[in-house]
């Protein structure tokens, strides 16, 4: 009877650490989460006290409002008011789905809920992931909400960061140019070990830190670190790509080379494997531009199936691959 009662006290401890810890995820994070290749905009209405109204200025309760449409409106659709409309889930809930490629151009956004195409829904000032909102470069008296793209939280993401020790720390916070050095959007979660957060990152060169109770450090186990404007380290890190080289054809060839501008155009290091259709080779690139060329029984060639092809400093031709 003991172990039975223990067992029920240890799970409703459990059931409300887990509901306590939702919560706070929720807090950190409003409007929006990602769902896979899907940016998602959650609208909820119990979120919100305050609407501004946008003919006349004034604020209004959000409880005298009768909702009849929400629309997401943001620098992404230069402040829109009507294009974006969200679908009603329940009573309190509305969302719209968008493909997260739509926002690879900039590594933030600032965006808000306009109700019935004329009340901006307010957030509250409690909120993490506010920034306050200008017009013509001046600030106002409201505040916007803001997400990241370039870098999410997502347990099957493609870089993890960990921090070793510091185990009688409170909170420890991941901080770094790919969320604009943002000192609360990114808690870490608590190990027997340390901490540790994974995120899925764009490819590119990103510098970082950890905020520990408050204070700022360079990453323990990452060699890669460069001077920041206060005579302290920066952690670096570069993201990767992994890129599907593919020929088709050429099936009598003796042997086919990937050359390009990622391996100083060596004419032997990237064989590339044959298969049933073609020439295959698959390797990890960093963001940007890249030339390349397949070298056909040591014919020079170009990507038959990539129509970007570009001269570089020597008045060759060249295919491109974009990464990013």
């Amino acid at each position: 009877m003991k172990k039975i009662t223990l067992y029920i006290i240890y799970s409703l401890f459990a059931f409300i650490s887990i509901s306590i810890y939702a919560q706070n995820e929720y807090k950190k994070v409003k409007g929006y989460r990602i769902d896979g290749d899907e940016l998602v905009f959650t609208f909820d209405k119990r979120d919100y006290d305050r609407v501004t109204s946008d003919t006349h200025g004034s604020i209004h309760d959000f409880q005298d409002l009768d909702i009849k449409n929400v629309v997401v409106s943001g620098k992404f659709n230069n402040w829109s008011k009507k294009q974006w409309r969200m679908t009603k889930i329940d009573d309190n809930i509305y969302e719209l789905r968008k493909n997260i490629q739509d926002f690879s151009d900039e590594l933030s956004w600032e965006f808000k809920f306009v109700v019935n195409n004329n009340y901006w829904a307010e957030p509250s000032k409690k909120d993490l992931n506010i920034t306050q909102a200008k017009k013509n470069g001046h600030p106002l008296n409201v505040y916007n909400l803001k997400m990241y793209t370039v870098a999410y939280p997502d347990n099957q993401g493609n870089m993890t960061f960990n921090l070793p020790g510091h185990t009688e720390a409170d909170k420890v916070i991941l901080s770094g140019s790919f969320n604009k050095w943002n000192e609360h959007i990114y808690e870490m979660n608590k190990t027997e070990d340390g901490w540790v957060l994974t995120l899925q990152i764009k490819p590119g060169e990103y510098q970082y830190k950890f905020i520990v109770d408050g204070e700022w450090m360079e990453d323990p186990i990452n060699p890669n670190k460069t001077l920041n404007e206060y005579q302290g380290y920066n952690s670096i890190i570069n993201i990767k790509k992994q890129i599907n080289f593919v020929l088709n054809g050429y099936l009598n060839a003796d042997k086919v080379i990937l050359s390009g501008s990622f391996n100083n155009w060596s004419e032997n290091d990237y064989i590339m494997e044959k298969t049933t259709n073609g020439w295959k080779y698959t390797i990890l690139l960093s963001a940007g531009k890249h030339h390349y060329k397949f070298i056909v029984n040591d014919a020079w060639v170009l990507d038959p199936s990539n129509s970007v092809i570009e001269y570089d400093y020597n008045g060759n031709i060249n295919s491109v691959c974009m990464v990013k």
